[in-house]
Parts: structure tokens; sequence; C-alpha cells
């Protein structure tokens, strides 16, 4: 029903940047919050930021003066701006979408298929 799209993932060298979109499609009716979550290996999933229609935004400590959450509500689409990448932010980032649908009632989140973020020299 709901499909989330990312892209732009890949591998940079400490202190570089990268910008990640993902696109939401599908029966929409409405979305509430987006947002996007990484996942390092042996490590639980964790919250980067997240963003709500309003644009009200929120954001880990860890990424906090170094990474930017934005929106096109339009184009259903959120991006992740994340600059000064350290190693310590390798993993796979998530896409997360809170929302509702055109044909159930109720609210649900949809998760993407991940993208590799990998920082090193």
């Amino acid at each position: 029903q709901v499909q989330l799209v990312e892209s732009g993932g890949g591998l940079v060298q400490p202190g570089g940047s990268l910008r990640l979109s993902c696109a939401a499609s599908g029966s929409i009716f409405s979305i509430y919050a987006m947002g996007w979550y990484r996942q390092a290996p042996g490590k639980r999933r964790e919250l980067v930021a997240t963003i709500t229609s309003g644009g009200s935004t929120r954001y880990a400590d860890s990424v906090k003066d170094r990474f930017t959450v934005s929106r096109d509500n339009a184009k259903n689409t959120v991006y992740l701006q994340m600059n000064s990448l350290k190693p310590e932010d390798t993993a796979v980032y998530y896409c997360n979408a809170d929302l509702s649908l055109t044909v159930t009632p109720g609210r649900y989140s949809y998760w993407g298929q991940g993208t590799q973020v990998t920082v090193s020299s």
C-alpha cells in the first residue's frame, strides 16, 4: 500500500557530506511525521532526526549541529543533509513515515529498505 524509497547513501571520507532522500508513495491520505533512524552493526536501531508536517524537528544529540532534516510535503519526501561526517556515523539509515491511508482507517508506521552510509578514509 505504501512504499518508501531511499537514496543517497554511499562511502564518504571523515569530514565529508552526504544527502539522503526518501520518497513515500502509495495509498497515502496524510503524513504526520517522517524521519531517519540508523542501525550500526551489533547495535540497536536509533533515532537520528524527525520532522512533522508542520516543520517541527527533533535530533539525536550525537548529530545536532551536523545533520539537518527537511521535508517537501507536496512530494511526500524527506531529506537528511549530513555534514562533518564521522566514522561513528557509519550505519544503515532507514526512513520512517507515520501516516494514514486512504483506504483503511488508522495510523500506521512504514519503513524504507535502508541505505548504507560508510564514513571511512
